[in-house]
């Protein structure tokens, strides 16, 4: 199922118009004994036809029709509600069902996801228990476990094949069912295993065009048995959580590579530049004193963070002897921007690093920013550099005390730093901090 639940709308379309069937019977059958009560007194050609009918009076035949009128109102309005109560359980759970979908897309991390998943499914079907499985290799891989004697069974496998989740995944086919004792597909391991007693299953894949990527199991539904609107759902939020848990792995792997590669150019560094041996890293450190203290949301911590690891990445393609060389040493800001703008998981950062060597007064380098122009990270960054090199034994220059190093700071808040910025460093940081 794709958009919509398909399968959900068709079944509330039938039930609707099975109701609607049943009120138009009601309506013909009042009409049409309205009509032959009616043409047996006053329509005389019929009269020999009609003969069946017993004579009654006028009264008999008023009241008769008044019996099926509020008969046929009552039926009415009894359907009536049947009908709106259907369409509005739809609505719900359609609106339901949207509302997960978007947490579920929103969502990029595979372990938040997987138990947004397993709620939402126990939520929704109303279940004693539940699981996700996962596919790796030829197993079934127990991610998820919700319910009762769940905890001796996440990182337990299962083939592909054994028991109704690996025939659920092997066959690419939702399964439920209420008789389990005598079913081939049912393996009763796992409940001795456990402890736990399996009455009634809803077993959905997980799906993707290259196969089956894991199922969703959920056990002992609390208010009787599964039904088939059960299944849809299920069907349909699995096929939505397919989707994200795609998406969510590929962000997953695009951040291991993102740390990877960021690794390979640290080290890098470090070995090339000897006097910058762990710098990076320890601005990262102090620029991260300073956002947190500023309340800065996580996302921008995290480039912050990036842009700290990578602000001196421009000395790679600076030749050892020439690092210190004033004409040379100032070109590493744009160096480094044009390393890494062309790589798109760093291309927001890549501003950052240009500009972390401009002053506040506007004397820096390379463009001349000045104030508030600059970017907020490349003044923290200028901050957690300078009081690094001012403080730090593996430097080019003779490392300074903490609180010369602070006043150092101070003395160049407003012309060289963020004065704000300054304050707020100084108000935070500490000597065992270093």
């Amino acid at each position: 199922m794709k958009g919509e639940s398909q399968g959900d709308k068709q079944s509330l379309i039938a039930e609707i118009k099975q109701k609607i069937r049943l009120l138009n019977a009601i309506a013909a059958f009042i009409v049409i004994t309205l009509l032959a009560v009616i043409f047996r007194y006053l329509f005389k050609p019929l009269d020999e036809f009609l003969d069946f009918l017993p004579d009654i009076s006028i009264t008999l035949i008023i009241g008769i029709v008044v019996f099926l009128s509020v008969i046929g109102f009552y039926m009415w309005a009894v359907v009536s509600r049947k009908i709106i109560r259907s369409i509005k359980n739809y609505r719900n759970r359609l609106d339901q069902i949207l509302t997960l979908t978007r947490d579920m897309r929103e969502e990029i991390y595979g372990d938040i996801l997987l138990e947004k998943i397993m709620d939402s499914s126990l939520a929704l079907t109303h279940s004693d228990a539940g699981s996700i499985l996962l596919v790796e290799e030829s197993n079934l891989i127990f991610k998820i476990v919700k319910g009762a004697k769940a905890e001796n069974l996440p990182g337990k496998s299962i083939p592909v094949g054994r028991g109704i989740v690996g025939w659920v995944a092997k066959n690419g086919k939702s399964l439920l069912t209420g008789e389990l004792q005598g079913d081939p597909r049912f393996d009763p391991e796992i409940d001795m295993m456990t402890g736990y007693e399996t009455k009634s299953v809803l077993c959905v894949p997980l799906t993707m065009k290259t196969g089956v990527i894991g199922v969703i199991e959920l056990l002992n539904k609390k208010n009787g048995y599964y039904t088939e609107k059960d299944e849809e759902l299920i069907v349909y939020l699995a096929d939505q959580a397919a989707i994200s848990l795609a998406r969510a792995k590929f962000f997953e792997d695009q951040k291991n590579y993102e740390i990877h590669l960021t690794d390979i150019l640290m080290e890098t560094l470090d070995s090339q530049i000897i006097e910058k041996t762990g710098h990076s890293k320890r601005v990262a450190k102090y620029g991260n004193i300073i956002a947190k203290a500023i309340n800065m949301p996580e996302g921008q911590q995290r480039q912050l963070y990036f842009a700290c690891l990578l602000h001196d990445v421009g000395f790679l393609k600076i030749r050892n002897e020439d690092n210190f060389r004033r004409e040379y040493y100032v070109r590493h800001p744009v160096i480094g921007y044009e390393m890494i703008s062309p790589i798109n998981f760093y291309a927001g950062i890549a501003p950052f690093i240009l500009h972390h060597h401009e002053r506040y007064d506007g004397t820096g380098y390379p463009l001349q920013l000045a104030g508030d122009d600059i970017p907020l990270e490349s003044r923290i960054i200028a901050i957690a550099d300078a009081f690094d090199v001012m403080v730090s034994e593996n430097s080019y220059k003779v490392p300074l005390s903490f609180p010369a190093a602070i006043e150092e700071l101070q003395r160049n808040a407003g012309t060289q730093f963020d004065f704000w910025l300054v304050e707020v460093f100084i108000q935070n940081i500490s000597p065992e901090l270093l």
